[in-house]
């Protein structure tokens, strides 16, 4: 039997202090993507991230609502959300 796929959304500092909220289906995976460079182009040039927040959610379409969620809040607000984030959870992912 195939394992399901997990959906996460996830947020990253880069290095500049920018945010940037994104969408996979292999966490680890992309954040070794971005800081080599690959992935969004938006990345390119404002390595290395910094993992911020991330979440598990129950499938595709909700993973890709919340992702549009987090892209409109503030930069503010977005820092909120980090600093209410457990760092164990961010060793564990």
């Amino acid at each position: 039997m195939k394992p399901l796929k997990k959906h996460y959304i996830y947020l990253v500092q880069c290095v500049h202090g920018t945010y940037y909220a994104g969408y996979t289906n292999d966490l680890k995976k992309r954040m070794e993507a971005h800081n080599h460079g690959r992935g969004a182009k938006y990345l390119r040039g404002r390595t290395p991230v910094q993992l911020k927040y991330w979440e598990i959610c129950q499938d595709y379409p909700s993973a890709l609502r919340k992702e549009w969620a987090i892209k409109k809040l503030t930069r503010k607000q977005k820092g909120e959300l980090c600093s209410k984030f457990p760092l164990i959870k961010l060793i564990n992912f």
